[in-house]
C-alpha cells in the first residue's frame, strides 16, 4: 500500500505541473518591460515626456571692449549741403520755415553719413557682451550635445550688428541730442528725432571698434534637487566641431564635461519618415525664453509642435533639407525633430522670415538625421543610451498605464543615477499621490498568481485522491453463500472458488466483450501458490485440475498490478496532452474503457451497463458480477500484492 501511495503523490506533483503549465498563460500580464513601446496616450503625449529631460537651453555669448569716436560736423561738406537748402527754397520744393529746412537737412545727412561726419577726439568706450540662445540636446550620457553651428558662433559683420545694438544704443541717444540742440530754438518733432537718432546710429556701428573678444559656450541645467527651478546655472560647454552655418551642414557639437548618466534620445534614420508624416520638433521658442513674464522654471521646459513633412529639399551645393509645416520660431535653432516612433530624424535649423521680422509657419528647415551621423562620425562620436533614459522610460510606460507602484521604484532608481533629472521628482510626487488615493493599477506579479493558481490546484487534488483512498478502504464485503462440507482429508475449497464463472469466462475469454480487469491473461495463474504441485496449503490432490485454474501467468497476470500499462494506462495520469487534451482522459488503460472519458459508448463503457470502475454492474441473476476489482474478489489469506 505505500507503494501505492508513492505513486499516487507522484503522479499528484506531474499532474499539478501540466494543469500549471496551462493556467500560467490565463495570469494577468506583467507590466510591458519595453521602454519603447508606447501606452495608450496621444503621440505628442508620450513622446514630449521622453524627450524633454534630454533637450536643453544652450547659449553662447561674446563679451568684449567697444570703442567708438567722437563725431564732428565736416564744415566743408555741410556749407555745401546748406547752399542747396537756399536754392530749394527759393524753387519752392523746400517749405521756407525752418523745421521744414532742418528735416531737409538731416535726411541728406542720413542718406551719406560720412560725407558729413568726421572721426575725432576723445575716444568713447564700454563693457558689453552680446549673445544668444538655442537648443541642444544630448547623445551621450557622459556629455556630448549636438547644436546648429549658427547656434555657437557668428560671422563678423553679424556680430558687429550685435554689440552696435546692445553697446552704442546709449551713445546713439546722447549724439542725437547735440545735433538737435545745435539748431537754435527749433522745436524738433518726432520725426527730427528719428532723423537725428538714424544719422548717429549709422556713423558709430560704422566706426566702433571691439577689443578683448572672448567666446563662451554655456549649457542651462539644474542643480541638485531634482527639478528645474530658481537654482537653475549655466554650465561651461566646449566647442568640438562646428560646420557651415545655413544654408551648409549646419552642426554643431559641444562637449560638458564631469558628466555622466544624462539623458538622451536615439537617433533614427532618413528613412523613418516621408512626405506627410508627421514631425515633432522640440525646444525652447525666443518668444518665451526672451519674455520677463514666464518664470524661469516655465521658461526652460522645451515645448513640442507639429506638423507634416511637406518635401525634401537640396541646396544648390548639394545639402540635403526637410522642409516641414511644424511651427518654430527663433530659439528652436538646433532643436531635435521626431518621428512618431521617439526617434530623432533631424535638426531644425532655419526658417523664412517675413519683411516684418515674424517668422512664417509652413516653412521650417530640418537639417536630416544622416547628415547628423556623419558628423559625429568625424569625431568618432556614437550616440550611446545610459540606464537613467532606459529606466526613465519604462518608468513613464508604467505611469502612463497607472501602473504607479510599478513605476515609482523605477523613477527613484533615476533619481539616484541622475540627481539634477529636471522631472523626475515630480513624477515620484504624483506617484506617491496616486496610489495613497487608490488609483494604482499595478498588476499582480506573475509568481503570486502561480502559487495561488497552484495552491488551489495541489488541495483540490489531494482531495479527490483521498476520496478514492476511502472509498476503496471502505468498499463492501463480497457474500458467497455458506460453506460446502469437506470432504475427509481434503482441503476446503477457498472461497472464491465456490461461485461458478460466467460462461466463457475462462483463460483468455471475455465476458461481455471485456477483458478481465488484471489483464489478458489469468488472474490466478499456475504457480506454486495455487497450481499442481504438492502445496502443504491446500494438499497434494489436485485440488483445481492438471491445468491452470485461472491462466498460466503471474498471479495478477503478465502486465503490471492494475493491466498491461501503469496505473491508469500508457500516456500521462490525465492523458496525453497538458490537462485536457485530445487523449483519453485518464489514460488509454482498460480502467474507464478504451477511449473517452469512461468508454466510447454507453454510460461507463462501451455496451451494457457498467459500474463505477468500468466493469459489468450488478445483475439480480447474477450476484458473481458484484465484484470491486472485476469477475474475482483478493484472497483473503494476505495473498494480495
Amino acid at each position: 500500500m505505500s507503494g501505492y501511495f508513492r505513486k499516487t503523490f507522484a503522479k499528484i506533483a506531474a499532474s499539478t505541473a501540466v494543469v500549471m503549465a496551462v493556467a500560467l498563460p490565463a495570469a494577468p500580464a506583467a507590466a510591458d518591460e519595453s521602454p519603447d513601446q508606447r501606452p495608450d496616450v496621444a503621440v505628442g503625449t508620450w513622446l514630449a515626456a521622453r524627450t524633454q529631460p534630454a533637450v536643453q537651453l544652450t547659449s553662447f555669448s561674446y563679451t568684449g571692449t567697444v570703442a567708438v569716436p567722437t563725431s564732428t560736423i565736416n564744415e566743408n561738406a555741410f556749407q555745401q549741403l546748406t547752399q542747396q537748402a537756399v536754392i530749394a527754397v527759393q524753387n519752392g520744393k523746400i517749405a521756407s520755415d525752418e523745421r521744414s529746412i532742418a528735416k531737409w537737412l538731416f535726411q541728406r545727412i542720413a542718406a551719406n553719413v560720412d560725407a558729413y561726419l568726421v572721426e575725432t577726439t576723445p575716444e568713447r568706450t564700454v563693457e558689453a557682451e552680446v549673445g544668444g540662445m538655442c537648443t541642444g540636446w544630448w547623445v551621450t550620457p557622459d556629455g556630448y550635445m549636438v547644436t546648429g553651428a549658427h547656434c555657437v558662433q557668428v560671422g563678423d559683420t553679424e556680430l558687429n550688428q550685435l554689440f552696435a545694438q546692445q553697446a552704442l544704443a546709449k551713445f546713439n541717444e546722447q549724439d542725437a541730442k547735440e545735433i538737435i540742440k545745435g539748431l537754435q530754438g527749433i522745436e524738433a518733432d518726432e520725426e527730427m528725432v528719428k532723423l537725428a537718432q538714424q544719422i548717429y546710429i549709422t556713423f558709430n556701428s560704422t566706426h566702433m571698434r571691439l577689443r578683448g573678444l572672448k567666446q563662451s559656450l554655456s549649457v542651462l541645467q539644474s542643480l541638485p534637487g531634482g527639478g528645474v527651478d530658481k537654482t537653475a546655472k549655466a554650465v561651461p560647454a566646449e566647442l568640438v566641431s562646428v560646420g557651415e552655418s545655413y544654408p551648409g551642414k549646419d552642426f554643431a557639437l559641444l562637449k560638458v564635461n564631469g558628466q555622466q548618466n544624462l539623458p538622451t534620445v536615439p537617433l533614427g534614420e532618413d528613412a523613418d519618415v516621408r512626405t506627410g508624416d508627421t514631425l515633432y520638433i522640440s525646444g525652447f521658442p525666443g518668444l518665451v525664453t526672451n519674455t520677463p513674464f514666464f518664470s524661469l522654471e516655465s521658461k526652460l521646459e522645451p515645448a513640442l509642435t507639429e506638423g507634416p513633412y511637406n518635401a525634401k529639399r537640396s541646396t544648390q551645393t548639394g545639402v540635403p533639407y526637410i522642409q516641414t509645416q511644424a511651427p518654430s520660431y527663433h530659439g528652436n535653432s538646433g532643436g531635435p525633430v521626431f518621428s512618431k516612433d521617439g526617434k530623432v530624424i533631424g535638426m531644425l535649423i532655419a526658417g523664412t522670415v517675413s519683411e516684418g521680422g515674424e517668422a512664417s509657419e509652413s516653412e521650417s528647415f530640418v537639417l536630416p538625421v544622416s547628415i547628423i551621423k556623419e558628423k559625429l562620425g568625424e569625431k568618432n562620436i556614437k550616440a550611446a543610451q545610459a540606464t537613467t533614459t532606459t529606466r526613465y522610460n519604462e518608468a513613464l510606460n508604467d505611469y502612463f498605464r497607472n501602473y504607479y507602484e510599478d513605476a515609482l521604484p523605477k523613477f527613484r532608481e533615476v533619481q539616484a543615477l541622475f540627481p539634477n533629472h529636471p522631472y523626475v521628482a515630480k513624477y515620484i510626487s504624483e506617484s506617491q499621490t496616486a496610489i495613497t488615493a487608490g488609483k494604482d493599477e499595478s498588476p499582480k506579479p506573475m509568481m503570486m498568481w502561480v502559487l495561488l493558481g497552484g495552491g488551489a490546484l495541489v488541495l483540490l487534488v489531494l482531495g479527490l485522491v483521498l476520496a478514492r483512498v476511502l472509498t476503496r478502504r471502505k468498499r463492501p464485503a463480497v457474500s458467497y453463500g455458506p460453506p460446502a462440507q469437506p470432504a475427509y482429508n481434503a482441503v476446503p475449497s477457498p472461497p472464491w472458488q465456490q461461485h461458478q464463472l460466467p460462461a466463457g469466462s475462462g483463460p483468455g475469454q471475455h465476458v461481455n466483450g471485456h477483458d478481465h480487469q488484471y489483464g489478458s491473461g489469468p488472474q490466478y495463474g499456475s504457480g506454486p501458490q495455487y497450481g499442481p504441485q504438492h502445496d502443504p496449503q491446500y494438499g497434494s490432490g489436485p485440488q483445481y485440475g492438471p491445468g491452470p485454474q485461472q491462466g498460466s501467468g503471474p498471479q495478477y497476470g503478465p502486465g503490471p498490478q492494475y493491466g498491461s500499462d501503469p496505473q491508469y494506462g500508457p500516456g500521462p495520469q490525465y492523458g496525453s496532452d497538458p490537462q485536457y487534451g485530445s487523449g483519453p482522459q485518464y489514460g488509454s488503460g482498460p480502467q474507464y474503457g478504451p477511449g473517452g472519458q469512461y468508454g466510447q459508448q454507453g454510460h461507463y463503457g462501451q455496451q451494457g451497463q457498467y459500474d463505477q470502475y468500468g466493469q459489468p454492474g450488478q445483475h439480480p441473476a447474477d450476484p458473481t458480477r458484484d465484484v470491486r476489482y472485476g469477475q474475482f474478489a483478493p484472497p483473503p489469506d494476505g495473498h494480495q500484492q
